[in-house]
């Protein structure tokens, strides 16, 4: 696990972009693992800036969402679907049909399960996947449990990530308390795996996922196990690392 300590939360999503740029500039078809929230924000940004500047060519990537809430349809403003087309597919040449998330708005979650677990089984794994982190530890919405899951799943979201939702929500009330997440055994088919993190938040967070013991209640810390990881976190967020 190679660790990469930026100064502010704008140079972390510079490192971080760069490392996508990157993978799609020395393989162009490639497959990319994204995720959404607030972290991801300004990655988001560099890479259409790069795209409009033509120093980026997105015409043969493929992308997986990690997630998305069940009940909300793609029109919904806080899907994931929607949260992904106004910050990204909008502004690159990605192209119609290359980007999958889990659907929402079905309601049986068995079979969407096994559909959206298809599609990655379909396109061999991500070359390169992007996770955030969460206070509690989860990656993608692998909240802390007993055990971890392996595939795509309907999981039930804890309260600590509901009101960590809250905010791009009316009220604590309208956030889903669902969603369909890939499962860390789908994370782990990644052939390489960027987390970003930011904030003092999170330091606890990101010392239990990188120094801490691997356990199912600190999702993140599955990533000790993976081959190729790098983190890119702003010095607020490596506050407590040793």
């Amino acid at each position: 696990m190679e660790l990469i300590i930026a100064e502010n939360y704008d140079e972390m999503s510079r490192k971080a972009a760069h490392i996508l740029a990157a993978q799609v500039t020395l393989k162009p078809a490639s497959v990319l693992g994204l995720a959404t929230g607030s972290t991801p924000l300004g990655i988001y940004e560099y890479l259409a800036e790069w795209y409009r500047e033509g120093d980026l060519d997105f015409s043969q990537v493929t992308t997986v969402n990690l997630d998305e809430y069940y009940g909300l349809s793609p029109e919904n403003e806080q899907s994931y679907h929607y949260f992904m087309e106004t910050n990204l597919f909008s502004k690159v040449n990605l192209p119609a049909g290359k980007h999958y998330l889990p659907d929402g708005k079905n309601t049986d979650s068995q079979a969407e399960c096994r559909r959206y677990e298809d599609v990655v089984d379909s396109l061999g794994g991500m070359d390169l996947q992007l996770l955030g982190l969460g206070h509690n530890g989860h990656i993608g919405f692998n909240e802390p449990a007993s055990c971890f899951e392996k595939e795509v799943h309907l999981v039930n979201l804890s309260g600590q990530t509901i009101e960590a939702n809250k905010r791009f929500f009316a009220s604590a009330d309208e956030v889903p308390k669902q969603a369909y997440t890939m499962g860390i055994g789908t994370i782990l088919k990644a052939r390489k795996i960027l987390l970003v993190v930011s904030g003092e938040q999170k330091a606890q967070a990101l010392r239990s996922v990188v120094q801490g013991k691997v356990s199912p209640q600190v999702p993140g810390s599955i990533l000790q196990f993976h081959p190729d990881v790098v983190v890119v976190a702003d010095r607020a967020a490596t506050a407590a690392l040793e």
